[in-house]
C-alpha cells in the first residue's frame, strides 16, 4: 500500500473543478472583465456612461442565463483620464490574476499607456473609447475597436464644412497632447487633400479649462469655422466665451466630446454645434438595436439614453457574441479569434465587420446637431 498516498493525490486532482486549470478570469459560472476609466473629472462622463452602456448589456445576456452558463461582471476603476493613473490600474488588474481583459478604456492618452502593456501581457483591449490611429494598427492581435476613427470624423468635418458650406476659412482647438493631436493631424490631411491648410491654432491643457489664450488667437484670425478636439468641460467654456465675445462661426467637435455632457455645459447657447457621432441615433426607435439597447438600459436602471451609453451597450455587445463564438471551453485567444472572424455582423441598424488586418467593427460617422432646446437632430 505505499502507492496509496500518490493514488488518493492523483484521484483528488481529477475531482478538482475545471477552473483549476481554466484562462485566467473564467470561472464554472463567470467571466470577469475589468473598465480602466475616468470616473471622476472633465472626463468623468464618459467612463461613467461608457460603463453605465456595458453593464446593460451584461445584464441583458446574465438574465438570458448569461454566456454559456457564465455570467458576466465588470469592475471598474478610476484613472481620472491620467496616463500615469491609467498605468497603476493596469498593472495591478495584471498582477492580481482574475479578469479575462480589458473593456470600455477612455482617452487618447491614456490608451497610449494601456496599450503597450496590455499587449506585452496578450491581454484583450476591447472597444476602447477614442479613435485614435494607433489602436487601428493590425498588427495589435489583443485591440480590437468598435468606433470609427477620428481621422474618418475629421474627413466628415471638411467634407461638410468646405464641400457642404462652401467655407474656407477654418481653425482648430485642441486639447495639447496626443489625443489633440490626432484629431489635429486628420484635419490636416483632409485639409491637404484639397489643397488648404489651418487659418489658426488654438490648445488647452488636459484636465483644464485653460482656453481663453487659445480664443484670442483663433479670433484674430477671423475664421468662418472652428473645429474642436476636447472634452466637453473645456469645449463648452470655449463655445460659451465665444459667444460672450461676439465670436460665432460654425463650430464642429469630435465625439470624444461627450454629446449630452456638452450639451448640459452650454444649454441654452449650444443650438447649431455640430457633433460628429461614431454610433447612431440613440432615440431613433425604428433600428432594432437602439430599441433593445433602450429595453436594456431601462431593465439595468442605470444610466440614460445617449451616444456614449450607447456605445458602451455596442461595445458590450460585441464582447457577448464573441464570447458566444468561443464556445464552452473559453480562452482569451479564442476569444480574440472569434472576434477577427466577425463578418458583417448586423445587430439590426448597425453593421460590425472585422478580419484579418482589420480591428475596427463600423466606419460610418454619423453628424448630428444641437437644438436650442438642447436635444440633438441627425444630420442627412
Amino acid at each position: 500500500m505505499r502507492y496509496l498516498p500518490q493514488i488518493l493525490a492523483a484521484t483528488a486532482l481529477s475531482l478538482l473543478p475545471f477552473t483549476a486549470t481554466a484562462e485566467t478570469g473564467v470561472a464554472d459560472n463567470e467571466v470577469m472583465f475589468a473598465q480602466i476609466a475616468a470616473l471622476d473629472g472633465p472626463a468623468a462622463q464618459l467612463g461613467i456612461g461608457m460603463r453605465q452602456g456595458l453593464l446593460a448589456a451584461f445584464a441583458e445576456a446574465n438574465a438570458a442565463g448569461g454566456v454559456h452558463g457564465r455570467k458576466l461582471t465588470l469592475e471598474s476603476r478610476d484613472d481620472g483620464y491620467e496616463p500615469d493613473r491609467s498605468i497603476a490600474h493596469i498593472n495591478d488588474v495584471i498582477s492580481e490574476d482574475k479578469y479575462f481583459g480589458l473593456i470600455g478604456s477612455v482617452g487618447t492618452p491614456t490608451n497610449v499607456a494601456l496599450q503597450p502593456i496590455a499587449t506585452e501581457n496578450d491581454f484583450p483591449l476591447i472597444g476602447p473609447f477614442t479613435g485614435a490611429g494607433f489602436l487601428r494598427n493590425p498588427d495589435l492581435d489583443n485591440v480590437y475597436n468598435v468606433r470609427g476613427s477620428y481621422d474618418a470624423e475629421t474627413q466628415a468635418w471638411v467634407d461638410h464644412l468646405v464641400d457642404t458650406l462652401g467655407l474656407t476659412k477654418i481653425a482648430i482647438l485642441y486639447q495639447d497632447d496626443s489625443f489633440g493631436r490626432a484629431g489635429l493631424s486628420g484635419v490636416n490631411k483632409a485639409l491637404d487633400a484639397r489643397g488648404m491648410s489651418l487659418v489658426a491654432e488654438g490648445t488647452y491643457t488636459r484636465n483644464t479649462t485653460n482656453v481663453k489664450d487659445a480664443l484670442f488667437a483663433i479670433r484674430e484670425a477671423d475664421p468662418d469655422a472652428v473645429v474642436m478636439v476636447g472634452a466637453y468641460k473645456p469645449v463648452g467654456e470655449f463655445i460659451k466665451l465665444s459667444r460672450e465675445f461676439e465670436f460665432t462661426p460654425e463650430f464642429v467637435t469630435i465625439s470624444f466630446v461627450g454629446s449630452q455632457a456638452l450639451a448640459d455645459e452650454l444649454w441654452p447657447e449650444g443650438a447649431g454645434v455640430i457633433i460628429s457621432q461614431v454610433v447612431p441615433f440613440p432615440w431613433d426607435k425604428s433600428l432594432p438595436i437602439v430599441a433593445e439597447y433602450q429595453a436594456a438600459l431601462k431593465a439595468n436602471g442605470e444610466g440614460s439614453v445617449g451616444f456614449v451609453t450607447l456605445e458602451g451597450y455596442l461595445v458590450g455587445r460585441l464582447a457577448i457574441e464573441a464570447l458566444d463564438r468561443a464556445g464552452q471551453d473559453l480562452t482569451r485567444e479564442g476569444f480574440l479569434a472569434a472576434i477577427e472572424s466577425i463578418d458583417r455582423l448586423d445587430f439590426g441598424g448597425v453593421e460590425l465587420d472585422f478580419g484579418r488586418g482589420d480591428n475596427q467593427g463600423i466606419d460610418t460617422i454619423f453628424m448630428t446637431r444641437l437644438l436650442p432646446d438642447g436635444f440633438f437632430e441627425p444630420m442627412e
